[in-house]
């Protein structure tokens, strides 16, 4: 499994690094034409795309670094790896987006307040429709490499080549306009590409932190995952799936499945270590848990009591789900565990369908363990 393992990340690594290699030297050739070519016309708009171009080829840069320092190998400090080092690879590369979107801004105000007359020529808007051209392919191809191989930075640079294009075209069309018009509106469409800027930078900014703070898991996945798991003999549910996220295609989940409480722990763990096979192989995901609920099978009495308990608790509208139900009539105590939603406060919940069971059944003892809606 770990030989597996290895050999994704080493080829995702690789894409990783042969994708940035690319955007770092067609960047650089941009920086250079586009920022003699700014200078020699007296183009803010030109130098400014320039600069951002530079910024692009230091957002691969630091994706090259992120990935190498993802890709360490687990310690006794980081037993989980050091792969959400790529988050704060995405989280930078979004920073200078956002950089580069207010400096333009500033640039571009002061040029609105202080006007110069720019000098194009037929040079000009041919290197500017040619760098149009570059960053559209550069983008598309970056973005598309990113999400092939999962990578948040990526998809930044793409989304930012894809940002620099929009940039560079609304130079040329206002280059043309000045030539044709003599009217000069690269400031203003300097000034309005900037705000488009920020706006992305702030968006994927946003991303970022949420991946870095934790989200909910993918509804496909955990879906496919349970899916996998019920789909084992002998197991009539699974709940209380997490999945937890050490960077991406890093996933390792916990799970626990509802079986019948005749069986013996020999069969309990043959049956957790298929489980666990099956759902690597399948999806990638790593089980590193997997707890037991026992149902009763010995007496249908128990089952009529719990579709009672269940009408009642299923009353509550903050109720979305009651999972590991298991009943001792003997010693009048029943179990189970009660999904809210997040509209109400755990211990809210609870104290209020206890006191709802109580009405109905007031020599019994109930313990009802609160979870939340983390997987659907």
């Amino acid at each position: 499994m770990q030989i597996v393992e290895q050999k994704k990340e080493m080829s995702r690594d690789n894409i990783i690094i042969r994708t940035s290699i690319i955007g770092i030297i067609t960047n650089f050739l941009l920086v250079a034409f586009k920022m003699f070519v700014g200078l020699l016309s007296n183009s803010i708009a030109i130098i400014l795309d320039a600069v951002n171009n530079l910024s692009d080829a230091m957002s691969s840069i630091i994706t090259i670094v992120g990935t190498k320092l993802a890709n360490k190998k687990p310690d006794k400090k980081h037993p989980m790896g050091y792969g959400r080092i790529e988050y704060l690879t995405a989280m930078i590369v979004a920073g200078l987006v956002l950089y580069a979107g207010i400096t333009s801004l500033i640039e571009s105000i002061k040029k609105i307040i202080h006007p110069e007359a720019p000098d194009y020529s037929t040079t000009t808007i041919v290197i500017l429709a040619v760098a149009v051209v570059a960053k559209i392919l550069l983008g598309r191809f970056v973005k598309s490499q990113g999400e092939k191989v999962n990578s948040s930075a990526l998809v930044a640079s793409g989304s930012d080549a894809t940002f620099d294009a929009i940039l560079s075209f609304s130079v040329l069309v206002s280059a043309l306009i000045f030539i044709f018009s003599k009217i000069s509106l690269e400031a203003y469409v300097g000034a309005a590409i900037s705000l488009f800027i920020i706006k992305s930078g702030i968006g994927m900014l946003i991303e970022t932190l949420n991946e870095i703070l934790g989200q909910r898991a993918d509804r496909e996945l955990t879906q496919k995952i349970k899916k996998i798991v019920a789909g084992h003999k002998d197991v009539s549910g699974a709940y209380d799936l997490f999945v937890y996220n050490y960077g991406p295609n890093k996933h390792y989940a916990s799970v626990h499945i509802e079986i019948p409480d005749t069986m013996t722990a020999e069969e309990l763990d043959i049956l957790t270590r298929e489980i666990e096979q099956d759902v690597y192989h399948k999806t990638g995901v790593i089980m590193t848990g997997i707890g037991i609920y026992s149902y009763n099978t010995k007496d249908e009495k128990i089952s009529a009591l719990r579709r009672k308990i269940q009408k009642i608790v299923f009353e509550n509208e903050f109720v979305i789900q009651i999972h590991g139900f298991y009943a001792d009539l003997e010693n009048k105590n029943i179990r189970f565990d009660v999904v809210l939603s997040f509209e109400i406060e755990a211990r809210e919940g609870v104290k209020k369908i206890t006191d709802d069971l109580k009405k109905e059944f007031p020599d019994y003892e109930f313990f009802i363990t609160p979870d939340v809606d983390v997987s659907d």
